[in-house]
C-alpha cells in the first residue's frame, strides 16, 4: 500500500511538472515541483534523512548567525510555547535553510522529529530536498505553507510546514522561520492560521534585529497596508536605514539611503517630545496628507539620559509583574521573597498554560544566582530514552550515537545557577531514583563516566498534575516529592485569578498592540474560562490581532472553541478518562475506540502512548 501511495505521489509530480495534470500549472507548489525536478535534478521518490551538519559544522554555520539567533531566541521560544500543544516544532534556519536553532513538541511527536532528523543542523534546502516549508519559502523569498503530499518527496508528505522569511535591515534574506507539524487531524485552514502567528513572529524578530542594529539612530514605525514598517534617522533627519517593507512603502533604494536622503523627502512630523523617550506622533506625507500614527524611538544612547532619575530596578520586580493584584499569588510572593537567596527547591503547581515557565524564570532573576545559568528541560516533552543523556550527560563513546566530545548534562549546565524540570510528574521513575540522588550528594554521574561531578544547583520544578496523590498510589517517589516540595507554590488558573480583567487588557496591549478590543469582543473574552490559560490567551489575541480590519479586534475575530459547563481543572486526565473509557467499552480496540471518539487512528495511538494508557482487554 505505501508503495502504491509513493508511485502515485510521483506520477501526480511528473504530470504537474510536465504541464499535464489538470492543476494550476502557474502555482507556487508547481512551480517549485518543476525547479526540483529541472534545475535541481532530483528524485521525488528518493528515501532517506536530510543532510544534517556535524556539530562543528553546526557551530561554524552559525558563528555569523549568533547575533541573530540571540535576538530571536525569545520570540521563537514564545512561539514554541503558543504552538507546543498543537504538535509543531519550531526553527529559526539561516538563508541556506540550515536549521540553527530547535524546539520540539510533545514527546510522541518528538520522536517522529527526530526520527526524520527535522532539528538543529539539517539542510532543508530547495536545491536538497525539493518543495519543502523551508528550502521553498527562501527560495522565493515569501511566506509559504507546503501542507502533507505538496512536497516533492513522497516521505515528507507526513509532514505540514509553515515559513515565514527574515529579512536582515538592509533588506536581504538572512533567514526564515519554520514551523512543521506530523499531526494528520490538523486542516489546511488550521496551518493558515498558524502561518499567520508565525508571520508576526518573524517580523517582531526583524524588528528586534533593525532596532539593535540602527541603536545608535531615532527609528520610526511607519504605517502602511500591509503593516508598519521601521525608519532610522540621524539627529539631522537624514534616513540612515529602512527595513525591507519601509522601502517598498516610501520607494527607498540603497542609493538614496547612502547618498543621506532627507527625511522630510517623504514624511514629516512635528516632535517636541522628550528626547530622551518613547513618542506617539502624527505622521504626514510630503504633500502634506495624512498618514497615519507612528512610535518615534530615541537613540539607545540618549535613554541612560532618562534611566538616571529612575529608582533602582528592583529585582523582584518580574515576580511583582507575574503576581499582579491577584491576593493568592502577591502573598505567595512575598514568601517567596524570604527564601529566595537560600536552598531551598521550589515546587510550581498549575494548570498547563498558566506561566510556570516564567514564574520559575522570575524567581532565578530574582535570586543571588541570576548572574549564572538558567536551564531548563520539559520532562514531558523529550522521549524517556532521550532524558537520562539530557538530564547527566555523557562521556565519548558512552553509547552508539554519542557525540564524539561527550555531553555535559543539563544539571551540570546549571552549576551556580538554576536547573527547572517542567512536567517533572512526567518523569519516569528510573530516572526520579538517580535525579534524587544527585539531590542527595550534590554530584552527577554522567553515563559512561569513571567519577562524579560536583554540582552546585537551585532546583526548580514543575507540574500540572498533584504529586501528593501520585505518591501516595506509588506513581511518583514519594521521598522525591518531599524533596522537590521545599516550598510549594500554585499558581492560580487565568479563570480564577481576581485580576483577571487586568491580565487580559494587559495581554491585549502585548501581542495587539495596535488594535483595540469593541465591547462584544471584551464581552466574550471576559466570560471565556480559558482552559489553555495564558499560553491560550496569548494565542487568541495574537490571532486576532492579524485578522482585525481597522484596528478593531470583534467577536469574529477570537478562535474561542465552545464550552460547556463547569471546566475540568485536569484536562487532561480528563481526555485520559474518556479515552480509557471508550478503549474499555471497545474491548480495547483501539480501531472501533477511534471510531467512536471520532479521531484518526495514529492520533489516538499516539495520545494512548503519551499518556501511558493500558489497551489489553
Amino acid at each position: 500500500m505505501a508503495s502504491l501511495s509513493a508511485s502515485n505521489h510521483v506520477a501526480r509530480v511528473l504530470s504537474v511538472a510536465n504541464h499535464v495534470a489538470d492543476v494550476d500549472a502557474s502555482s507556487r507548489i508547481a512551480n517549485s515541483w518543476r525547479r526540483s525536478l529541472i534545475s535541481h535534478k532530483l528524485d521525488p521518490a528518493r528515501r532517506g534523512p536530510p543532510q544534517t551538519l556535524t556539530e562543528a559544522e553546526v557551530r561554524h554555520v552559525a558563528e555569523p548567525m549568533e547575533e541573530t539567533i540571540r535576538l530571536a531566541t525569545a520570540e521563537l521560544e514564545d512561539l514554541a510555547r503558543v504552538l507546543r500543544d498543537a504538535g509543531y516544532c519550531v526553527n529559526l534556519a539561516d538563508a541556506n535553510a540550515i536549521m540553527l536553532f530547535s524546539r520540539l513538541p510533545g514527546a510522541a511527536d518528538t520522536e517522529i522529529f527526530l526520527r526524520w532528523k527535522v532539528y538543529t543542523g539539517s539542510n532543508f534546502s530547495e536545491a536538497h530536498e525539493g518543495t519543502n516549508g523551508l528550502g521553498t519559502c527562501l527560495a522565493e523569498q515569501k511566506p509559504i505553507l507546503v501542507h502533507r503530499d505538496e512536497h516533492f518527496r513522497e516521505q515528507w508528505g507526513i509532514f505540514s510546514c509553515a515559513v515565514a522569511p527574515l529579512f536582515d535591515p538592509l533588506g536581504r534574506i538572512a533567514g526564515a522561520v519554520n514551523i512543521t507539524s506530523c499531526r494528520d487531524d490538523l486542516s489546511r485552514a488550521a496551518h493558515q492560521l498558524a502561518l499567520a502567528v508565525t508571520m508576526q513572529a518573524a517580523r517582531r524578530i526583524e524588528g528586534a534585529i533593525f532596532r539593535d542594529h540602527f541603536r545608535n539612530a531615532w527609528i520610526a514605525t511607519v504605517p502602511g497596508d500591509g503593516g508598519s514598517g521601521l525608519l532610522a534617522y540621524d539627529e539631522d533627519r537624514r534616513v540612515v536605514g529602512a527595513c525591507r517593507s519601509a522601502r517598498a512603502l516610501l520607494g527607498l533604494t540603497d542609493g538614496l539611503i547612502a547618498s543621506g536622503i532627507d527625511l522630510s523627502r517623504y514624511i514629516k512630523f512635528d516632535h517636541h517630545a522628550a528626547r530622551g523617550a518613547e513618542d506617539i506622533v502624527q505622521l504626514r506625507r510630503a504633500d502634506g496628507s495624512p498618514l497615519g500614527r507612528s512610535q518615534i524611538a530615541p537613540p539607545q544612547r540618549a535613554r541612560p539620559l532618562t534611566k538616571r532619575r529612575d529608582p533602582p530596578v528592583d529585582r523582584f520586580d518580574a515576580l511583582h509583574r507575574l503576581a499582579g493584584g491577584d491576593p493568592g499569588m502577591v502573598k505567595s510572593v512575598k514568601r517567596l521573597g524570604a527564601v529566595i537567596d537560600h536552598d531551598l527547591p521550589v515546587l510550581l503547581q498549575g494548570e498547563t498554560g498558566v506561566g510556570k515557565d516564567l514564574f520559575a524564570r522570575a524567581i532565578h532573576a530574582a535570586s543571588n544566582r541570576a548572574r549564572n545559568n538558567y536551564v531548563a528541560l520539559n520532562c514531558a516533552a523529550m522521549p524517556e530514552s532521550l532524558i537520562d543523556a539530557e538530564l547527566f550527560g555523557y562521556e565519548a563513546g558512552a553509547f552508539t550515537g554519542a557525540r564524539r566530545d561527550g555531553s555535559k548534562g543539563l544539571i551540570v549546565q546549571a552549576h551556580g545557577g538554576t536547573l527547572f524540570l517542567d512536567e517533572i510528574g512526567d518523569m519516569p521513575i528510573a530516572l526520579q531514583t538517580r535525579l534524587l540522588r544527585v539531590l542527595e550528594n550534590r554530584e552527577v554521574w554522567p553515563l559512561g563516566a569513571l567519577k562524579p561531578v560536583a554540582v552546585d544547583i537551585r532546583l526548580i520544578s514543575a507540574t500540572h498534575r498533584d504529586l501528593g496523590p501520585m505518591a501516595e498510589q506509588g506513581a511518583f517517589r514519594a521521598d522525591l516529592y518531599f524533596r522537590l516540595r521545599g516550598m510549594e507554590v500554585r499558581l492560580p488558573a487565568l479563570r480564577d485569578r481576581a485580576d483577571r480583567d487586568d491580565i487580559i487588557r494587559q495581554i491585549a496591549r502585548e501581542e495587539a498592540p495596535s488594535c483595540r478590543l469593541s465591547s462584544e469582543a471584551w464581552s466574550q473574552l471576559a466570560a471565556y474560562p480559558f482552559p489553555g490559560n495564558m499560553r491560550q490567551l496569548r494565542h487568541v489575541l495574537r490571532l486576532a490581532g492579524c485578522t482585525a480590519e481597522n484596528g478593531v479586534i470583534t467577536d469574529a475575530d477570537l478562535d474561542l472553541p465552545p464550552f460547556g459547563g463547569r471546566v475540568e481543572p485536569d484536562l487532561e486526565a480528563a481526555e485520559r478518562a474518556t479515552i480509557a473509557e471508550a478503549l474499555r467499552k471497545h474491548g480495547g480496540r483501539v480501531t472501533e475506540a477511534a471510531r467512536a471518539l471520532k479521531l484518526s487512528r495514529a492520533t489516538l495511538y499516539r495520545k494512548i502512548k503519551a499518556m501511558k494508557i493500558e489497551t489489553a482487554q
